[in-house]
């Protein structure tokens, strides 16, 4: 795939080479909410393509989401097969290359300061009728420790609430937050700029899970496996995509409190948990001709993926250093964040338990794994079911931990964000003795040529 940064680029090469895998829509939606019924029902029929929609309510230019929704598109991406996938994303992320600062980029084509910066020019579309209002859902938030300088990039969901001022969370409470604190400590503001749209090599730097103190944009420039090229905002210098289609520079505000939410978060509730932070707008940038890069929210695949294939990819690695029988691992669209299947060749009693305990002290999202044998394909929901179903007695196979700090968008959390977790062992364990019905490789064969319409 093109490696040159820019999402415009991106696309049209993909398209290009992939038209079966991208759908177009040139004519007009009458809601934005069009967009997110489109992607579910495709998703209904099995498909996932990238979308491509001409004109939507919202946006004075061209829309494109569900660039995520498909494991097989991120893997051309990188450059790999689904398979691999984990593997190839590791082998990028664990070599990170610093960014590059140029003089210029498409994103300072046209610049809007002070007065002249008007929200109302800058797309956004509200993508559930339970949503408070229009929101920029591919909203990355770039922002340096007021101490160390080290910066950080993190999503948050936001939607206009002024001119100049967007209503933000910062939920997570995670890197930006520890940041926004420092800053908020000492009574002053804490600078910001705003990524809306950028390659996607990009965007999935943005969802990488790494320690404080590590820079995302070498980690965008890993997985491009070249330097991130970075522009400096009018005001605060802050280094973002020259080639981004949207930059907002301004400040998150230390003490202003503001109406944010419900938004269709990935667990398929509308949340109003939110932070209710002010970012105050100071400067617009974009290119010329800009495009809307959505990304589609909800417990949609694109959503869900964005933010657990790094997840994935670093709890396989862990797992597989620790764990060498672990053979797969998978974290469903129908556990949203919550559940994760593990497949592993077990070699002694006790050995899924381990694992499975690993996962759920590592990930502080998970409530709920499943273990099961090399043989099961933990892609496939249908087949951990069957596991469970053959495999499992509910008195020996299970048990639980309470009292774990979890996610704050779990609608079932505790008041304090505290959950239990629940831990299940379909393993076929050593005192198993059915016997697998299974078909030849040749049968499975001629029934492939047969579906295809060639001769067996």
């Amino acid at each position: 795939m093109s490696q040159n940064q820019d999402f415009q680029s991106f696309a049209r090469e993909y398209r290009a080479r992939f038209p079966q895998d991208v759908l177009h829509v040139p004519s007009a939606l009458t809601d934005g909410q069009d967009v997110t019924a489109l992607v579910e029902a495709l998703a209904r029929q099995g498909r996932s393509p990238m979308l491509f929609c001409d004109r939507v309510p919202g946006s004075d230019w061209p829309l494109v989401t569900n660039a995520f929704a498909s494991r097989n598109r991120i893997a051309r991406i990188l450059g790999t097969d689904p398979d691999n996938l984990h593997a190839e994303y590791q082998r990028r992320a664990n070599s990170p290359i610093e960014p590059e600062y140029v003089e210029s980029g498409p994103v300072a084509e046209e610049v809007a300061e002070g007065d002249a910066v008007d929200l109302g020019n800058v797309p956004m579309i509200r993508h559930f009728d339970s949503d408070r209002g229009p929101y920029a859902t591919n909203a990355i938030i770039v922002a340096c420790d007021p101490e160390t300088g080290v910066a950080n990039l993190s999503y948050h969901r936001s939607m206009r609430h002024a001119r100049n001022a967007l209503a933000t969370s910062l939920h997570s409470r995670g890197h930006l937050w520890r940041m926004y604190e420092t800053a908020r400590s000492a009574g002053r503001p804490l600078p910001v700029a705003m990524v809306i749209g950028a390659h996607p090599l990009f965007m999935l730097a943005a969802s990488a899970r790494v320690a404080y103190g590590v820079d995302e944009r070498a980690i965008a420039g890993a997985l491009m496996q070249e330097p991130l090229k970075l522009l400096r905002t009018p005001r605060h210098g802050i280094g973002v995509p020259a080639a981004a289609e949207f930059v907002l520079e301004g400040h998150l505000d230390p003490e202003a409190h503001v109406a944010e939410g419900p938004f269709g978060e990935f667990s398929g509730y509308s949340s109003d948990r939110s932070t209710n932070t002010l970012f105050h707008v100071t400067a617009i940038m974009r290119k010329r001709a800009p495009w809307l890069v959505d990304v589609v929210g909800g417990a949609t695949d694109e959503h869900l993926n964005l933010a657990r294939l790094p997840r994935e990819a670093e709890m396989f690695e862990k797992l597989k250093a620790r764990f060498p029988a672990v053979t797969r691992l998978h974290y469903p669209t129908s556990g949203t964040h919550f559940h994760a299947y593990v497949a592993l060749r077990q070699s002694r009693p006790g050995e899924a338990r381990q694992v499975m305990l690993g996962l759920l002290g590592w990930d502080p999202y998970l409530k709920t794994v499943v273990a099961v044998d090399e043989d099961i394909d933990v892609t496939q929901d249908s087949q951990v079911l069957w596991a469970l179903a053959t495999h499992f007695q509910p008195h020996r196979d299970m048990f639980t931990i309470a009292g774990l700090p979890g996610s704050p968008l779990d609608p079932s959390s505790t008041s304090d964000g505290t959950t239990s977790r629940l831990a299940l062992d379909a393993t076929r364990g050593p005192d198993f003795h059915g016997i697998r019905a299974t078909i030849s490789p040749a049968a499975q064969e001629r029934a492939r040529a047969l579906i295809a319409g060639g001769q067996p």
